[in-house]
């Protein structure tokens, strides 16, 4: 297949997907939109200038980026992007796929004037400094290796809008549930056993693995209150397996040991379970939880692997934020921030979920990592070459024509899948 031929198909795709997308904006914000999402896959960049050159305008660049900011600081946007990112995304979620809610940062550390600008916790780097909080959800399979981005909010806490962190959680929760009617599995890491925001997820009947941090009191089967740490150090771990996780391009062999103990909480009478999983590190995983009562080995390594698949999921994270550029992101003021960020999680959905469903375009998708020009293979997130290949074949033409009107459903099942 030609390059030109693998390019007018690639820009059909993205059509599509931005018709489906902005369905329900304005003609004027449906293009603004397409031409966002082309410039942010053609330069791999959030920043307006890199954008505005990538739509190689007969104007100046600096009037066209006068444009692209005046148009999103449009605040319709915000709505329409994150109900048509849910639209589309809830439709790959099934009853038990894994949904992982996550609390990131955008570290902006030399930042001085952006609105409403607050100090985050870095959690990898273990301090704080300047930046914007981020609340996301991505879907996946247990057993699969498609990932979703379905939601993604930037907010800070000195915004005017603000409430409160569990309610940014919450709403999250709530809007993805709208979608998806209660579908999925919900894996939350720690700090999400947290009253505040377990209570409402057990009110709302939703399913979840969350770790503990081990500081819960808790009633055992006895009725006698204990923290969650005390009932597992006398969990009896009765189960074992073996897992292999690639670090740093080399193999790891994990033996893990596992049980579980039956538990409540104080003035609650749903059952739940606490799964203990040693061989990590010097504290084993304590993951509480309502997915199933049976304790047989079977069924709690399932709820075992629901967590582990956070591991695969944060790549994600990381792929959304390193491959955009997120980052170096330069606009000022907040709804530009919070929509320029929808736009960004918009243009990760479409590399890794949309490009994928179908395979009679599995070719497109292979020469595309052809293209990527990465002479030692495809990385095991290939995500990241599929990004850099997008990059590589919009860079060379300009932007697609936009949809006058969604096209039917049928229509956008015409995408391309890659193979693991």
């Amino acid at each position: 297949m030609q390059h030109s031929k693998i390019r007018s198909r690639l820009k059909a795709q993205l059509t599509r997907f931005t018709a489906e997308l902005a369905a329900g904006l304005s003609k004027p914000l449906r293009n603004f939109v397409a031409e966002m999402l082309f410039g942010i896959q053609a330069s791999q960049d959030v920043k307006l200038s890199n954008i505005a050159r990538r739509l190689q305008e007969e104007i100046p660049l600096l009037k066209t980026e006068d444009r692209l900011s005046r148009n999103l600081q449009a605040e319709e946007l915000e709505t329409h992007l994150r109900q048509g990112l849910l639209r589309l995304g809830s439709r790959r979620v099934e009853s038990n796929t894994v949904l992982c809610l996550d609390l990131s940062d955008v570290r902006k550390e030399y930042a001085r004037k952006m609105e409403f600008l607050d100090q985050v916790w870095d959690g990898s780097a273990g301090e704080v400094h300047r930046g914007y909080w981020l609340c996301s959800v991505i879907g996946a399979e247990v057993q699969g290796s498609e990932l979703t981005p379905l939601y993604q909010q930037l907010f800070s806490v000195r915004a005017q809008d603000f409430l409160s962190e569990n309610d940014e959680l919450l709403s999250a929760i709530d809007q993805l549930r709208a979608h998806t009617t209660g579908r999925g599995i919900w894996a939350i890491d720690r700090g999400g056993d947290r009253r505040k925001l377990l209570e409402p997820l057990l009110e709302r009947g939703a399913r979840f693995v969350i770790r503990s941090t081990g500081q819960r009191m808790v009633l055992d089967r006895r009725h006698h209150r204990v923290t969650l740490h005390h009932l597992g150090a006398r969990c009896r771990l009765r189960y074992q397996a073996q897992i292999i996780k690639i670090e740093n391009g080399q193999e790891k062999i994990y033996q893990l040991r596992y049980g579980a103990e039956p538990f409540r909480l104080p003035g609650r009478e749903e059952p739940l379970l606490l799964v203990v999983v040693a061989g990590f590190g010097q504290e084993p995983l304590l993951l509480l939880t309502n997915v199933g009562r049976v304790r047989d080995s079977q069924s709690l390594w399932w709820i075992a692997q629901i967590y582990l698949t956070r591991w695969k999921i944060e790549e994600t994270f990381r792929f959304i934020k390193q491959s955009y550029q997120l980052e170096d992101i330069r606009v000022m003021r907040y709804q530009r921030l919070k929509n320029l960020v929808l736009l960004m999680t918009s243009a990760a959905y479409f590399a890794t979920a949309f490009l994928g469903q179908k395979l009679k375009l599995k070719i497109l998708c292979e020469k595309l990592l052809i293209i990527s020009q990465r002479f030692f293979g495809i990385p095991p997130f290939r995500f990241y070459a599929l990004a850099d290949s997008i990059r590589n074949v919009l860079s060379r033409c300009s932007p697609p024509p936009p949809a006058a009107s969604p096209p039917h459903s049928s229509q956008l099942e015409l995408l391309f899948v890659c193979q693991p």
